[in-house]
C-alpha cells in the first residue's frame, strides 16, 4: 500500500485532482468528508461539540450549525484548537479505519486541506500538493463558489503559504492552467504513484 497525502490551498483545484485519481484507480479518504461524518447528529462527536460550545451551535432540526461554529472558532486560535481537539481525533480514528479496509496493494490518496499546517506530512509515504497562484485562487473562490473578496482573502491568509506547502511536497501539480493541462498532469502522477506503489521498500 501507497499512502498519500493530497493538499493545496483553498480554491487551488484539489478536489479536482482527488476526483481524476480515483477515476485512475485511488482509494480516496477525503478528510473534509470524514469531519462531517464525525459531527452527524447522534454521533459522540457532536455531543462534545455542544458541550464545548453550547447549544447555540445547533440547527432548529438538531443538525450542526456550521455558520454559527465557524463564527465562533474563525478568529479565535483558543476556540479553535478546542474544536479542533474534538474533531481531529475522530477523523485521525476513522481514517486509519478506512486506509486498513483498503487493498494492500492500494494506492490510498488522503485528501487533507489542512496537511501543511498541521505537521502531518510525516505520517505518509509521500505528499502531492496541488499549487496555484494566489489570483488564480481569488478568482476561483470569487466565480467558482460565490465568496466576496475580502472573506476569499482571509480564508486564503487563515492557511498555509504556497511556500510553506512546497516545503513538504513530494510531488507539484500545478493548477494554473487549464483543464487539459491539469489531465495531463494528474496522468503523470498517477504514474508515478503506481510506480511507487509496486516498488519494493
Amino acid at each position: 500500500m501507497l499512502k498519500v497525502g493530497l493538499t493545496g490551498g483553498i480554491g487551488a483545484g484539489k478536489s479536482e485532482v482527488s476526483r481524476l485519481l480515483v477515476e485512475r484507480g485511488a482509494v480516496l479518504i477525503d478528510s473534509d468528508r470524514i469531519a462531517r461524518e464525525v459531527v452527524e447528529p447522534g454521533t459522540p462527536g457532536l455531543a462534545a461539540v455542544v458541550e464545548e460550545f453550547g447549544p447555540d451551535v445547533l440547527t432548529a432540526e438538531g443538525t450542526l450549525d456550521r455558520p454559527a461554529l465557524g463564527a465562533l472558532v474563525f478568529a479565535d486560535d483558543q476556540r479553535r484548537a478546542a474544536l479542533n481537539a474534538i474533531v481531529h481525533p475522530l477523523v485521525g480514528a476513522r481514517a486509519a479505519e478506512l486506509e486498513r479496509a483498503a487493498p494492500e496493494d492500494a494506492v490510498v490518496v488522503h485528501d487533507v486541506p489542512l496537511l501543511t499546517e498541521n505537521g502531518l506530512a510525516p505520517f505518509y509515504d509521500l505528499v502531492v500538493v496541488v499549487d496555484a497562484s494566489a489570483e488564480t485562487q481569488l478568482d476561483r473562490l470569487v466565480t467558482l463558489r460565490g465568496m466576496t473578496e475580502s472573506d476569499a482573502r482571509a480564508r486564503m491568509a487563515a492557511q498555509a503559504t504556497r511556500e510553506e506547502r512546497r516545503a513538504v511536497a513530494d510531488l507539484v501539480v500545478d493548477n494554473d492552467g487549464t483543464h487539459e493541462a491539469l489531465v495531463e498532469q494528474v496522468d503523470a502522477v498517477w504514474d508515478e504513484l503506481v510506480r511507487r506503489a509496486a516498488a519494493p521498500r
